[in-house]
């Protein structure tokens, strides 16, 4: 059994910015036939106007994938985002008393360093993932197949998702998965890639909070 810290990584080379903002404002444009006024630099401004004056269908355009190794109470909450493509890791199909049972840690609960205090949350919670290996791995044993024993697997099982979206549903998923009243656990997932959004695409992003 191992226990990680959920992560993420952008799929979609976005270090041509040039290209890519240059792309959002030739769409953009077409609606008020101004590309005539495309320059080298016009793009961020003519991006900023359309985000202010709430004309964001023009970011559509342009798709961004990102791979996400979290637990799967996060990944029951993006799937509900419903303008984007997922490929998500199978628990039906994988076995995990092969390849090894791997879990998130909860951001929220502490580990308990001092043996010679109480038990915590954590305890618990380290408790409750042993045993569910353990009971998984002897339905396996006994002849169960991965899609009948993930039955007793928790939410804080590893799981890993492709997510692939537009700039627009992107900013949404950030505003809502960033704010003080989304999940920790989702929040601790989104907010790093706010931030590396940020610094790769500052016209796109810049104005999200990430409280």
């Amino acid at each position: 059994m191992e226990i990680i810290k959920q992560s993420h990584k952008i799929l979609t080379d976005l270090s041509n910015e040039y290209l890519l903002l240059g792309f959002i404002e030739y769409a953009g444009r077409t609606a008020y036939k101004s590309e005539d006024k495309i320059t080298k630099d016009s793009a961020n401004e003519f991006i900023r106007n359309l985000i202010k004056r709430g004309h964001e269908s023009v970011l559509e355009h342009f798709n961004i994938s990102v791979k996400f190794i979290t637990d799967r109470g996060v990944t029951h909450e993006l799937v509900r985002h419903r303008l984007c493509a997922y490929t998500q890791e199978s628990t039906r199909y994988c076995n995990y008393s092969k390849k090894g049972m791997t879990f998130i840690k909860p951001v929220f609960w502490e580990e308990n360093k001092e043996r010679n205090i109480k038990r915590t949350n954590y305890d618990r919670w380290l408790d409750l993932i042993h045993d569910s290996e353990n009971i998984y791995n002897s339905m396996i044993e006994d002849g169960a197949t991965p899609q009948e024993a993930r039955s007793i697997l928790p939410n804080s099982l590893k799981t890993e998702i492709i997510c692939t979206t537009n700039v627009r549903e992107w900013r949404y998923i950030l505003k809502l998965r960033t704010a003080k009243i989304a999940h920790p656990q989702m929040r601790a997932l989104m907010i790093p890639l706010l931030d590396e959004l940020k610094g790769l695409l500052p016209v796109l992003f810049e104005d999200i909070k990430g409280e």
